[in-house]
């Protein structure tokens, strides 16, 4: 499967989002302290549940569904469907910051915690980074210490309904603590790198770690 998103993407959109990177859009020049303040810099609530893509949203059954793990670990791993619900489950309660400015409190995620993957997979000293990829062609990375954390998990239900197909079901990570272009949707493989490398996102200008409460926005 190809690593570069294909079929009718929204290409108004991604320049738009290329130059908001080139010109630091949202960017207040301000940090904050998440143990003190709930909102981060730039950023306003919503009740409602944005839909972003760059236009491919894979029509995705859980019989298609598989998700794989490689590169630099001791036990690559092959997940269906079946092997995926048969994980430790967890029900985890966070907020969500999208780099788009809006922010969501309070969504109720269920899936495999990031934690019990890594336990299975056992990454190697080497490896520091990790590079997600999805049906539809997107990537986007992430350091090992931002996904070795309690709060991580591999989604399949939000708010206790199955995800969502246009909002990455059936499966998407979910990064809490980080921008949540981080949090990749149609998630169907990760591969574990020696060195971080960037993604979509990243080679187009924006931060390769994704801190909404440093203004990680942009690179």
């Amino acid at each position: 499967m190809s690593d570069e998103p294909t079929g009718p993407l929204k290409d108004k959109l991604i320049r738009t989002k290329e130059k908001w990177a080139q010109e630091g859009r949202a960017l207040t020049g301000h940090t904050a302290d998440p143990n003190k303040v709930r909102l981060p810099p730039g950023q306003r609530l919503t009740q409602d549940f944005p839909v972003l893509d760059l236009g491919v949203q894979p029509n995705l059954s859980t019989s298609d569904w598989s998700l794989t793990v490689a590169g630099q670990v001791g036990h690559p791993i092959q997940w269906d469907w079946k092997a995926f619900l048969a994980q430790p489950q967890v029900t985890l309660t966070n907020d969500i910051h999208c780099v788009t400015t809006w922010s969501r409190y309070d969504n109720v995620w269920t899936g495999v915690p990031m934690r019990a993957l890594l336990a299975q997979a056992k990454p190697f000293d080497t490896a520091a980074a990790v590079m997600l990829r999805s049906y539809d062609g997107y990537s986007t990375n992430l350091a090992l210490a931002d996904i070795d954390r309690d709060d991580v998990l591999i989604a399949h239900t939000w708010n206790g309904k199955p995800l969502d197909r246009e909002h990455g079901g059936p499966v998407r990570l979910v990064v809490p603590h980080l921008y949540f272009w981080k949090s990749a949707k149609w998630l169907r493989h990760i591969t574990f790198m020696s060195k971080d490398t960037p993604g979509y996102w990243e080679a187009r200008g924006y931060h390769m770690r994704g801190d909404p409460w440093k203004e990680q926005r942009y690179d």
